[in-house]
């Protein structure tokens, strides 16, 4: 039985993927400040669970050595884009200086075999094309920068110690237990109450959308695999969908019409018009494919 610490594992990506590795019998501990998790979401002991915030570096040094993990999912951030930049020194700091912290509690580690580090698809820079993990990273916005920072300290760390280390740039997820409101929670939430008239921001840009039930099963995967250097993997769908693309998902699965209503206030001025992961390198490497179509996913969120 692996002993597997997740950062942030009170999240919607995070409590898929611990009830996925808790199929399977591993035993889970969880830092999480709950600043944007859930502790409900969360099957585990409450010995197992620890409210902290990961810019408390004596704290979070202190549990991570009583708690001595085989592995380390490193997911606590900041990553909901409209806050980031609202609050840039935030949002970075929580980003990058959170980070320097779990890795310095992990390099003195006895007993560390893997580590895991959730970057994003905001590393890349504006592409008309399914994007390789080849491709040049040039971020648009503080989140991006944030990641892309966290993707060279894990590097430095793999340096200092050898420990096989995961980079995963995660493409748009959806799923149960969402607590930012992305643009699927945002339609869930205004369907739900009621409203068929909604109201959204940019309407053309097309996006990846990948399950969280898939994305676990990948973490999984890729972690059982993944034994020796460090390497970085996209974790997408590998099909893109436009905002209108989604709000006629919701029309099939509800059987009524959307009409939606541009609110001036959610437009971005800097838009990307495209976001596809070119997932061939994470398929080739754990035999994966994604499973949970973006029908069926928002059936089952309208249903959940």
């Amino acid at each position: 039985m692996t002993k597997i610490l997740v950062t942030g594992g009170a999240g919607f990506i995070g409590s898929a993927t611990i009830a996925e590795f808790q199929k399977y019998g591993h035993d889970i501990y969880v830092i999480d400040d709950l600043s944007f998790g859930n502790r409900d979401f969360l099957t585990i002991p409450d010995v197992c669970f620890h409210k902290l915030d990961i810019l408390n570096g004596h704290g979070l040094t202190e549990v991570i050595h009583k708690i001595d993990p085989d592995w380390i999912i490193h997911l606590a951030a900041i990553h909901f884009i409209p806050y980031c930049n609202q609050h840039p020194f935030k949002s970075s700091n929580i980003n990058t200086q959170g980070t320097i912290n779990v890795l310095n509690a992990a390099k003195s580690l006895k007993n560390l075999e893997k580590m895991f580090f959730a970057s994003t698809a905001a590393v890349y820079p504006i592409c008309d094309h399914a994007i390789p993990e080849t491709q040049q990273t040039n971020p648009l916005d503080i989140y991006g920068l944030s990641k892309l920072a966290g993707e060279h300290l894990m590097n430095e760390f793999y340096l200092q110690t050898s420990i096989p280390t995961v980079v995963c740039r995660f493409f748009n997820a959806f799923g149960p237990n969402e607590t930012n409101l992305h643009l699927i929670p945002e339609i869930q939430k205004q369907v739900n109450s009621g409203l068929r008239t909604i109201e959204l921001g940019n309407l053309d840009p097309k996006r990846d959308f990948i399950h969280t039930y898939d994305m676990a099963r990948a973490i999984l995967l890729l972690l059982n695999k993944f034994d020796s250097g460090i390497d970085v993997f996209n974790l997408g769908g590998g099909q893109e969908y436009s905002v209108i693309d989604v709000v006629k998902e919701f029309e099939s699965q509800l059987g009524e019409e959307i009409t939606i209503k541009v609110d001036q206030s959610r437009v971005r001025k800097v838009e990307r018009m495209h976001l596809l992961a070119d997932i061939s390198k994470l398929k080739a490497f754990i035999n994966w494919e994604p499973e949970i179509s973006l029908s069926e996913g928002i059936k089952t969120l309208l249903n959940y």
